[in-house]
C-alpha cells in the first residue's frame, strides 16, 4: 500500500497551555475529497492550519508522502503541494485579481496585459465570472471566494484545503465549484473540504471525519453516514429537529411599523425599492447575489449613501430619516449586525469584553467621553454568558477565536445597545450546527420581546425556519412577498429567479 498523500499523528497545538487540538490522528489519501466537520471550536481550523504550514505543532508529527515535514510559513507548506483556501479571504486589496492570482509567481520581468490575458483565460476555464482587471476591494464576498480558490488552483498544488468555500457562493456558483472539485479530484488532487452545510459534505466527500472538543470522534466513508449521525458526533446530542427540519404552523403578528422605506434608489445596487418591517416580527429578505438586499439594508442603517437626488425615503416610526454614518442609526436604535464579521464587525487585537464596550460606547456617543475598564469588563462578562461566547481566557483577542464565537461577540456589540431595529445580515454564516440553533433562539426571542427583527439569508431553509413574512428581492428591489404560512422554497426561489 501507498503511504497516504498527508497524515498527522497524535496531532497536539496548545495555546497559554490550553490545547485547541489534542492527540489527534488523521490521514488524507491520493485523489480523495475529505470532509473534516464539526463545531465552530472543535478545533477544525488549527488542524488544516498546522497543514497548510501556518501554526506549529505543540507536539505530533506530519508527514507528506510518508516523509516527516515540519512548514513553518504557508510558503513551505506551498512547496510541499499543500494550498488552502482560508475563509477569511487573504487577497491583497489594492491589487487587481489578475495581480492577486499571479502573486508569488511573477517572472523577473511582467507585462500586465500578458497577465491579465492569462488570468482572464484561466478564470473562463473555471467557469468563474470575475473581471481580472477589477480592484479586489471592490468584489463582493462570493467574488473574492472565487479568486480564492481559483489562486489555490492555480498553483497546481497536490493537497488543496477548503475552508467553508461555499459560504458566499449562489446555488449555480456552487454547483460550478463542486464541478471543479470533482475534476481536481480527476486530475490527481487530495481535497480536504471544511463545511457547516452538511448536505454538501455529504454530497460530495468520499469520507467524512469529525472532531469535537479538540479531539478526533470518528472517520468513516461517507455512505455510512447521514446528517443525523454526523450532528450526534459533532455536539453529543440530536439538533436536527431544532434547525430546519419543521414547518412553521404560526406566525407573529404585526406590531407598529418600525421602517418603511419607499422608492429607494442607490446607484446601480439599490432600483426603486420600497418595504416596511414591523415590530415583534422577523422578516426574512431572500435574494441571490446582487439583488441588493444587503445594499438597502446598509443604507438604512447609515453605512452606505442613497442617491442624493431621487433616492427616495426611509421612514423610522413615520419620521423621515436620512443618515450619512452610521452614529446616528445607532443612536436612534437601528442595530446592523454585518456579514462579513472580519472586515466590518470587529476590533481584532481588542478584547472580547472591549469591543462589546465599543459597542455600547457608539451609542452613548458624547454622554460616555471616559473609557472605564471596570465597566468595560463588567459589560463583557455579561453578554458573554448571555450569547455562551467560549474562549481559553478573559483577555483572549477576538481574531483568535472561532468564526461561531467570534459571531456571536459581533452580534453582542450590536445588542449591548439595545436597539428596536436588528438587521442581522447571514448570521450564520461560517457557524456550526450547535451555534446556529443558539443564534436562531437568539433572533427569535429577540421578536417575541417585541423587537423589529431583519434576517438577510443567502440559505432557503434559514429564511423558512426563522421568518413570520419573506420578501423577495431580486435586480435591485423587493419584488415579492410571502407570509411564512404560504411561502414554499419552491415560490420563493422562482421569485427570486424569474
Amino acid at each position: 500500500m501507498t503511504a497516504p498523500i498527508l497524515e498527522l499523528r497524535q496531532a497536539t497545538k496548545k495555546y497559554a497551555g490550553v490545547p485547541a487540538i489534542e492527540n489527534i490522528d488523521f490521514a488524507l489519501e491520493r485523489a480523495e475529497i475529505h470532509a473534516l466537520v464539526g463545531e465552530n471550536g472543535a478545533g477544525k481550523s488549527t488542524l488544516t492550519k498546522v497543514m497548510a504550514g501556518v501554526v506549529a505543532l505543540s507536539s505530533g508529527k506530519m508527514l507528506v508522502e510518508g516523509r516527516e515535514v515540519e512548514p513553518r510559513t504557508p510558503l513551505e507548506a506551498r512547496h510541499l503541494g499543500i494550498a488552502m483556501v482560508f475563509q477569511e479571504n487573504s487577497l491583497v486589496p489594492t491589487m487587481t485579481v489578475a495581480q492577486n492570482l499571479f502573486l508569488g509567481q511573477e517572472k523577473f520581468y511582467n507585462r500586465l496585459r500578458g497577465i491579465y490575458i492569462a488570468a482572464q483565460q484561466f478564470l473562463q476555464s473555471l467557469n468563474f465570472d470575475v473581471a481580472p482587471t477589477t480592484t479586489v476591494s471592490l468584489l463582493g464576498a462570493a467574488k473574492k471566494q472565487m479568486v480564492e480558490i481559483a489562486r489555490a488552483v492555480l498553483h497546481n498544488a497536490k493537497v488543496i484545503i477548503f475552508d467553508e468555500p461555499t459560504a458566499s457562493l449562489t446555488p449555480e456558483e456552487k454547483k460550478y465549484f463542486f464541478d471543479l472539485v470533482l475534476e481536481l479530484k480527476r486530475r490527481g488532487v487530495s481535497i480536504i473540504f471544511i463545511s457547516h452545510a452538511l448536505e454538501e459534505a455529504l454530497q460530495i466527500s468520499d469520507r467524512i471525519t469529525v472532531l469535537r472538543d479538540g479531539k478526533h470522534v470518528v472517520t468513516d466513508a461517507t455512505r455510512s453516514f447521514d446528517r443525523a449521525r454526523i450532528v450526534q458526533a459533532m455536539v453529543g446530542r440530536d439538533l436536527s429537529q431544532t434547525l430546519y427540519g419543521r414547518r412553521k404552523q404560526s406566525t407573529r403578528p404585526p406590531g407598529q411599523r418600525v421602517l418603511s422605506v419607499q422608492n429607494l434608489r442607490m446607484a446601480a445596487l439599490v432600483k426603486n425599492t420600497s418595504l416596511s418591517i414591523f415590530a415583534g416580527q422577523i422578516t426574512g429578505v431572500f435574494g441571490l447575489v446582487g439583488a441588493g438586499r444587503t445594499e438597502t439594508f446598509k443604507v438604512v442603517a447609515g453605512v452606505m449613501k442613497r442617491d442624493f437626488f431621487h433616492g427616495g425615503e426611509v421612514l423610522l416610526h413615520g419620521q423621515r430619516v436620512r443618515y450619512l454614518v452610521p452614529a446616528p442609526a445607532v443612536r436612534d436604535g437601528i442595530a446592523y449586525v454585518t456579514e462579513d464579521r472580519k472586515v466590518e464587525g470587529f476590533f481584532e487585537t481588542m478584547s472580547i469584553a472591549r469591543n462589546i464596550y465599543m459597542g455600547l460606547l457608539a451609542k452613548l456617543g458624547r454622554k460616555r467621553p471616559l473609557l472605564s475598564q471596570r465597566e468595560a469588563e463588567a459589560v463583557g462578562e455579561t453578554w458573554v454568558k448571555r450569547l455562551n461566547v467560549r474562549a481559553i481566557g478573559k483577555e483572549v483577542k477576538v481574531v483568535e477565536l472561532s468564526g461561531g464565537n467570534q459571531q456571536k461577540v459581533v452580534i453582542a456589540k450590536s445588542l449591548v445597545q439595545e436597539p428596536e431595529l436588528v438587521i442581522f445580515d447571514e448570521p450564520t454564516r461560517g457557524v456550526d450546527v450547535g451555534a446556529i440553533a443558539e443564534i436562531h433562539q437568539l433572533i427569535n426571542r429577540l421578536a417575541d420581546e417585541g423587537k423589529a427583527v431583519v434576517v438577510i439569508s443567502s440559505y432557503l431553509p434559514e429564511i423558512m425556519a426563522l421568518s413570520d413574512r419573506v420578501l423577495v428581492a431580486r435586480q435591485g428591489k423587493v419584488v415579492e412577498e410571502f407570509s411564512a404560512l404560504e411561502a414554499t422554497e419552491e415560490k420563493i426561489m422562482y421569485a427570486a429567479i424569474h
